[in-house]
């Protein structure tokens, strides 16, 4: 609320549109004539002297201080320079400001910008940053709207719903924010049906002559839809909604899901990445790339940027304590966004993620022959809180609701398994070699599993024989003949416990006290040809001679 803000605020505003007049000619209720220097030397700047607003002439390096009106050559690099050339009166001008090391004046850094709106916006943020550092929490949040402010009407699923149903959170540069059906009480709410009835429907209070206008120069309010556990991070993708306008957003929701390693590099929950997560909401990538510079701007300036949540045992940076932040903190936010800080390589992606797919239309609010009874009445119900008639460009109606209840859900799947593998690797084996799994485990049995056995029963018997020595060394026995006998089969000499095969039996030696082994001889009775007839027949007696 900036007439809140006024008191904390009332010198950097006077400097700003000092800054204004002398550039642009600018001046609230006078002509635009602009100051010179000796005016600005007359009312010394604090502001000034901590950040020197400068022209730059036809990109050169040479360039006119703004509170001495003195021309200075200008050493350092130059960032965020654009080709195109502001409009400051000389069509060769060009504003920016220069940033200094505290402990090294000769350390400089040049930030330029294609516009004098941007110059003076971003010039007068660092200022606003370094005073809101330095106010209580407390102040803050008692100084910035309430819910009851900001809400006029409020209908979800077709029921009211008021200022009970929204929790604050507060956000550096926006102040005040509210979370509807955040579930912080335990209780969330759902919808029954989808359409624009059965959604939230409500009408916001943005009074619009209580803006800043040097922070902020569009009129209107910034909405997100969000996961409960998820951190609005509402100044990056929030999405704006007008005044004197009803808004609608239709939403479809779709819950995706990548697979981690080895197909990609996403985390679960991000409890492996060696980042602390400073917003106590699930794991995101923003959530890592801002806690990864927070830590970063603490360990290398010795304080925190206030934009950023404040990590455990640092404070936030001021002019008074850290004269040198400025400095400190456009350097590390260089090597931040040309990836050198080492943040992007460290984050990763989450492997889980909620989407809302969002499809706004707009519509002119209220209508020509309802804005006059709508607008004495809504004046009506806001009673004595504002002390005027509302107009409508103070007011926003939005409707947030689901098209439809369908849920989309989105997964990876790999392409090969081992279970497809193995299938893939079968059919080409029968289909080329005729090779089944039978085949294969025969190979496997013959090329391992046989093979196997023979080397351990090898060791087996080697074993047994030391053992069966050394007993006998123990005992002092001499080895016994009929120990040998024993061990063979039909041959003494074979001491193998197992049958020899034909080539091994036929290599075998000969016993020395046994008899040469003969082959039986064969029963020759068995090859007689015994004839069924008693008698010689008459024609197969031997004729004799006549």
């Amino acid at each position: 609320r900036y007439s809140s803000m006024k008191d904390y605020l009332s010198e950097l505003d006077k400097e700003t549109k000092k800054a204004l007049e002398t550039f642009y000619g600018f001046s609230e209720g006078k002509s635009k004539v602009r100051r010179s220097a000796d005016e600005w030397n007359s009312t010394e700047s604090d502001f000034f002297k901590q950040i020197p607003l400068l022209k730059f002439e036809d990109f050169s390096r040479t360039a006119t201080d703004l509170r001495s009106g003195q021309k200075r050559k200008i050493e350092g690099s130059v960032f965020h320079k654009d080709s195109s050339i502001v409009n400051s009166g000389d069509s060769n001008d060009i504003i920016g400001f220069q940033l200094c090391d505290a402990n090294n004046s000769s350390e400089c850094a040049l930030y330029t910008f294609s516009s004098g709106v941007n110059a003076i916006q971003e010039w007068y943020k660092l200022h606003y940053m370094n005073i809101m550092a330095q106010i209580p929490l407390e102040t803050k949040e008692r100084l910035s709207y309430s819910a009851d402010d900001l809400l006029l009407t409020c209908f979800f699923d077709g029921l009211s719903c008021d200022k009970r149903h929204f929790t604050r959170f507060h956000h550096p540069l926006h102040g005040n924010c509210y979370t509807f059906n955040s579930g912080a009480n335990g209780t969330i709410l759902s919808t029954s049906t989808g359409g624009s009835e059965y959604g939230l429907q409500v009408v916001l209070y943005i009074d619009e002559a209580d803006y800043n206008p040097f922070l902020v120069t569009s009129t209107g309010a910034k909405i997100m839809v969000h996961d409960q556990d998820e951190y609005p991070f509402i100044e990056d993708i929030g999405t704006e909604i007008e005044t004197a306008a009803a808004t609608s957003i239709g939403m479809h929701f779709t819950r995706s899901r990548k697979l981690s390693k080895p197909y990609s590099d996403c985390t679960e929950t991000g409890a492996d990445i060696p980042v602390e997560n400073l917003y106590n909401k699930s794991y995101s990538l923003q959530i890592c790339l801002h806690s990864c510079f927070q830590k970063a701007m603490v360990d290398s300036c010795g304080c925190a940027q206030y934009a950023q949540p404040l990590p455990a045992g640092a404070e936030y940076c001021n002019y008074k304590k850290n004269p040198n932040w400025m400095y400190c903190y456009y350097r590390l936010h260089e090597k931040f966004v040309k990836e050198q800080l080492g943040c992007q390589q460290i984050c990763k992606d989450a492997c889980s993620f909620k989407e809302w797919a969002l499809t706004t239309s707009i519509a002119q609010w209220p209508s020509a022959v309802s804005e006059d009874w709508m607008l004495r009445v809504l004046s009506w119900d806001k009673g004595q809180k504002i002390n005027k008639k509302l107009n409508k460009t103070d007011l926003a109606n939005l409707m947030v609701f689901y098209k439809d209840l369908n849920e989309r859900f989105i997964s990876e799947n790999p392409a090969n398994t081992l279970v497809i593998l193995l299938s893939n690797f079968g059919g080409q084996l029968g289909l080329w070699m005729s090779c089944s799994v039978v085949c294969v485990i025969e190979i496997v049995e013959v090329f391992f599993i046989d093979s196997l056995s023979i080397v351990m029963r090898r060791q087996w018997q080697k074993a047994k024989k030391w053992w069966n020595n050394r007993k006998r060394k123990q005992s002092g026995k001499p080895p016994q003949p009929s120990d040998l006998e024993r061990q063979g089969h039909d041959n003494p000499v074979c001491v193998d416990e197992d049958l020899p095969t034909f080539n091994t039996a036929l290599r075998l030696p000969l016993p020395q006290d046994s008899p040469l082994p003969r082959t039986p001889p064969p029963n020759y009775s068995t090859l007689r040809l015994e004839t069924a007839f008693t008698e010689q027949l008459p024609d197969t007696l031997e004729v004799g001679q006549h």
